[in-house]
């Protein structure tokens, strides 16, 4: 790193200038160059602005058993972060590029597609990430935003629900096979939908049964995952 070329004063000379290999520095951290970063708006800001169509998507790993030995499946899931929805879009021990395609095919479907509707997605810089990337630029209008380097604070929602589902479910389990695996991730899907409380949604659930605001009847508890996931509610009069 040398000094400004030409500088008119002694003050001037002593700034650092990076020239093009100090741009390519800034590039290779998620740090626009100062001019663009001055426009940058705060993330805040951004999330307030596209807040009804903006989506985040994330991995998450789990050790299952199978013939094979101890295999590492992932977890590939969706949210829309106004309403906390999520879709889970897959599960693999291999995500690859012709499996990331296809998962963003059924995604972007015209019809029932998940983000068919999005106009920004949230990921990370994960290499399993590029081909989702490259479909969404070549063959939709969602931007991809990409999240600067080792930022999950920028995709707190995504990081809080993973948390939640190793916490509720995952990490209380022993795993035979893919089937169970998938087995359990739907049941806590369900449960996330419409038994769990969301303290971010002013403490409501995001599908809400009918017997919810019943205030005659019996309670009831209806258990799921072998009584991991509970739901209490009052059965109709």
């Amino acid at each position: 790193m040398g000094l400004r070329p030409n500088s008119g004063s002694t003050e001037e000379s002593e700034i650092p200038y990076l020239g093009f290999h100090g741009g390519n520095v800034l590039k290779a951290h998620g740090i626009e160059p100062a001019p663009d970063r001055q426009r940058t708006p705060a993330w805040s800001t951004f999330l307030k602005a596209h807040w009804d169509s903006i989506f985040a998507t994330d991995f998450t790993t789990v050790e299952v058993w199978t013939r094979n030995g101890l295999v590492t499946f992932y977890v590939l899931a969706v949210m829309h972060l106004k309403t906390r929805r999520v879709h889970i879009a897959g599960i693999t021990p291999s995500p690859n590029a012709t499996w990331m395609t296809q998962v963003c095919r059924d995604l972007t479907d015209c019809e029932d597609g998940f983000l068919k509707d999005a106009t920004h997605l949230i990921v990370d810089r994960d290499a399993s990430f590029i081909a989702m990337r490259d479909f969404l630029d070549q063959n939709t209008d969602t931007e991809v935003v990409l999240l600067p380097p080792k930022s999950p604070n920028l995709n707190a929602y995504m990081e809080r629900w993973f948390r939640n589902l190793k916490s509720e479910c995952l990490n209380r389990m022993i795993f035979f096979g893919r089937t169970s695996l998938e087995n359990a991730v739907r049941e806590y899907v369900q449960h996330y939908h419409a038994e769990r409380n969301h303290q971010g949604l002013g403490n409501e659930l995001i599908d809400p049964r009918d017997h919810v605001d019943a205030v005659a009847g019996e309670i009831s508890c209806r258990e799921q995952l072998g009584g991991m996931l509970k739901d209490y509610h009052r059965r109709a009069a």
